[in-house]
C-alpha cells in the first residue's frame, strides 16, 4: 500500500507515491509533475520511477478538462508501472488552514466549505488546492482524501509574534499572523534533528524559492516566521512584494487603483520580476548580468539577511541555519553572501563544501570552527503530507496536530 501526496496548482499537479512498510512512510518510488494544465495549455507529464526519468505529452479527452485528463493519466500511470504499490489514500497540500485546522483532516463537504473562506488570504494557491481536492474526490471516490496544511507548523507561535498591533476585535475575527511553508519546515526540522543535536536548539530555516520565507524554531517548534496573515508578507519573492508599508496601498487607492489591480501588482508583478523587469527566476537573473538583474538579486539577498537578523534576536542566538527551496538548495553564491554578512554570529562557511552541495540530501557546509552550523536540506513536503495522512488514518497521534493555543483566532470560523 502507499500514500499518494499531491500539490495542485493553477497550471500544474505535482505528485509523489510513498510506500508504507510496517506502517512507516518510505521515500517516494514515483515522483513527477504534470504541467500545462492552464486553459489552452499543452499538458506534459514528467516523472521519475525507481530513479529513471520519463516524459510524455497528455491528450485532453473530449468533454473533459485538462485537470480531469491529467488525473486519468496519473491513475493509468500508477496502474501500469511494474510493482507500483496500491494507493491507500490521497494526501493534499493545502496552503491555508487558518486558526481552525492545526493538523491533517479527512476531507468532507463541510471541511471544503470552511477552507474556501481562506481563498482571499492565499489567492495564488488556496482555490487551486481546493479544486484539486474536488477533482481527486470525483476521480478516486473510493479513496480517503486528507488535507495537510502549511499553516499548521506555526500553530505553536506565541501571541506576541502572531498578533498585529490592531484592535482586539480584528484579532477575534482572525486577523493575525499565520505563517506558511509549514510542511517544508516540518520536514527540514525532522532532518536536522536526525543529523545534528543543534537541530533541537535555536534554528533559522530559509525556504527560498518563487515563494520565500524564514522560520525561527526553538526545540523543534515554530516561534516566529516572516510570512503573516497572507503569503505576501516578509521576504521579497519571485513575483510577490514581501513586506510593504501599508501606506503604499493607501496611496495607490487614492490614485484610483482597484482591488484587482493592487492584488495583481502585489502577487504577480513585484518581487524579483518587478525589480528587475526581466524574470522571476533567480537562475535567469544570475545569467543576465545586467544592472537591473543585479539590483533584484542584491535586494533579495539583503532581505534574507535583514529578516534572519530579526529572527535571531527573537531566538536569543543561533545554533544552526538551514537553506532549502529552489534558490536555497541551488544558489551557492547567495548562501555564501548571506553567511558572510552574518559572520558576526560566528558563522564560518566552508566554500568547497558550499559548492559541493548538490541537492541530493542534507549536507553540512560550515567550517570546523564555525560557531553556527550551516546546512543545505532539500525539502520533501510530499513525504510529510504522506506521513500525516498515514498517521491520521491509522488513528495515531499526529506530530503536526497541535492544540490551537490562540482561541481568539478561531472565533470567526465558529470554533
Amino acid at each position: 500500500m502507499a500514500i499518494l501526496a499531491v500539490n495542485a496548482g493553477s497550471s500544474s499537479l505535482k505528485f509523489s507515491l510513498h510506500p508504507l512498510q510496517e506502517g512507516q512512510v518510505q521515500p517516494y518510488v514515483l515522483s513527477g509533475c504534470i504541467q500545462g494544465l492552464e486553459p489552452q495549455g499543452t499538458p506534459l507529464m514528467d516523472w521519475v520511477y525507481l530513479g529513471k526519468k520519463h516524459s510524455e505529452p497528455l491528450a485532453v479527452s473530449a468533454g473533459s478538462s485538462s485537470f480531469e485528463s491529467a488525473l486519468q493519466s496519473l491513475r493509468a500511470l500508477v496502474h501500469r508501472l511494474e510493482a507500483a504499490p496500491d494507493i491507500q489514500a490521497v494526501s493534499h497540500r493545502v496552503v491555508h488552514g487558518g486558526g481552525v485546522f492545526t493538523g491533517p483532516v479527512l476531507v468532507t463537504d463541510e471541511v471544503l466549505a470552511r477552507l474556501a473562506r481562506f481563498n482571499s488570504l492565499a489567492p495564488l494557491h488556496q482555490p487551486h488546492n481546493l479544486e484539486g481536492i474536488r477533482q481527486f474526490r470525483a476521480a478516486f471516490p473510493q479513496l480517503p482524501q486528507v488535507a495537510c496544511f502549511d499553516t499548521a507548523f506555526h500553530a505553536s507561535m506565541p501571541e506576541v509574534d502572531f498578533a498585529f498591533a490592531l484592535p482586539q476585535a480584528l484579532q477575534e475575527q482572525g486577523v493575525r499572523r499565520y505563517g506558511f511553508h509549514g510542511l517544508s519546515y516540518q520536514y527540514i526540522m525532522s532532518v536536522l534533528q536526525t543529523h545534528t543535536i543543534r537541530g533541537r536548539g535555536r534554528v533559522v530555516m530559509a525556504h527560498l524559492g518563487n515563494g520565500a520565507s524564514l522560520c525561527a524554531a526553538l526545540a523543534g517548534s515554530s516561534v516566529a516566521t516572516t510570512m503573516g496573515f497572507s503569503a505576501l508578507d516578509g521576504l521579497m519573492m519571485g513575483t510577490r512584494s514581501g513586506s510593504l508599508d501599508a501606506g503604499v496601498l493607501l496611496y495607490l487607492m487614492e490614485q484610483g487603483w482597484t482591488h484587482a489591480q493592487i492584488e495583481k501588482l502585489l502577487y504577480k508583478q513585484s518581487g524579483l520580476l518587478g525589480v528587475s523587469g526581466i524574470s522571476a527566476d533567480m537562475r535567469k537573473l544570475r545569467a543576465d548580468g545586467s544592472a537591473p538583474a543585479q539590483r533584484a538579486i542584491d535586494q533579495f539577498t539583503h532581505r534574507v539577511i535583514r529578516e534572519t537578523g530579526a529572527l535571531v534576536a527573537c531566538l536569543g542566538g543561533l545554533d544552526a541555519i538551514a537553506f532549502s527551496g529552489g534558490i536555497g538548495e541551488n544558489d551557492a553564491v547567495l548562501r555564501a553572501q548571506v553567511c558572510e554578512r552574518l559572520g558576526w554570529l560566528g558563522i564560518r562557511m566552508d566554500e568547497q563544501r558550499n559548492q559541493a552541495a548538490n541537492g541530493q540530501g542534507a549536507y553540512a557546509i560550515h567550517a570546523p570552527d564555525s560557531a553556527v552550523e550551516v546546512w543545505v536540506v532539500p525539502t520533501d513536503e510530499g513525504r510529510i503530507a504522506a506521513k500525516e495522512a498515514a498517521a491520521l488514518l491509522a488513528g495515531q497521534p499526529v506530530a503536526a496536530q497541535r492544540q490551537a493555543q490562540h482561541p481568539a483566532a478561531l472565533a470567526q470560523h465558529g470554533d
